[in-house]
C-alpha cells in the first residue's frame, strides 16, 4: 500500500540497516518531484535498477520555498509522497527539511546516490558525503522534453488565454 513506503528519516535508518545486513543494495535519489512527469518516471526507474531498493527524499514544502521560491511548491510534501509512494520503481519515501540532502545521507549511507542531468560527480554537493561512507554517485542521463517549471509555465498561459477568451477582454498575452 501507498502509506506503507512513506517513512520518517529514522524509519529508514532502521530499514537500511535490516537491509543492508541481508546484503541488499540501497540506492537513494531526491529531489522536489512538484508535479511528477515522464522524465521523473523515467529517471525512477533507471535509478531502481542500480540496486534492490530505491528510497527517494522529498524535500520539505518549506525547503522548496528556500530552494524554488515563495510559489512552490504546488503540491503539498503529503500529496507529493503519495505520488511517488504509487510508482512501482519506488520502495520507500520520506521528506526532509534541509535544503540539501547531506545530512540524512550521513545516517543513511546507500551504496549509490543517483542524480538525474549533466552534473559533474566530483562537483556536486553530494559526493564528498556520499563517498566518504563507502558509496558511490551515479549521473542518469537527463530527460529532455519534460519540465515541472515549463508545465507550470504552460498552465499559466493556458488560464490566462482562456480567461481572455471568457472574459472577453482584450489583454495582451
Amino acid at each position: 500500500m501507498i502509506k506503507d513506503k512513506i517513512k520518517s528519516l529514522d524509519e529508514i535508518v532502521k530499514i537500511v540497516e535490516t537491509l543492508k545486513k541481508k546484503g541488499k543494495k540501497i540506492v537513494t535519489t531526491n529531489g522536489v518531484f512538484d508535479i511528477i512527469h515522464p522524465g521523473h518516471v523515467k529517471y525512477l526507474e533507471d535509478a531502481k535498477k542500480l540496486g534492490d531498493v530505491l528510497i527517494v527524499g522529498v524535500n520539505s514544502d518549506s525547503s522548496v520555498k528556500t530552494n524554488k521560491g515563495p510559489k512552490r511548491p504546488i503540491n503539498s510534501q503529503k500529496a507529493r509522497c503519495e505520488v511517488l509512494a504509487a510508482l512501482e520503481s519506488v520502495d520507500y519515501v520520506f521528506v526532509f527539511e534541509e535544503k540539501d540532502p547531506r545530512k540524512w545521507l550521513e545516517r543513511v549511507k546507500p551504496n549509490i546516490h543517483a542524480k538525474a542531468g549533466d552534473y559533474k560527480k566530483e562537483s556536486m554537493i553530494e559526493h564528498d558525503e556520499v563517498v566518504k561512507n563507502g558509496g558511490k554517485i551515479v549521473i542518469i542521463k537527463f530527460e529532455s522534453g519534460h519540465s515541472t517549471t515549463d508545465t507550470i509555465g504552460k498552465i499559466l498561459n493556458f488560464i490566462k488565454e482562456n480567461l481572455v477568451l471568457i472574459m472577453g477582454l482584450a489583454l495582451p498575452l
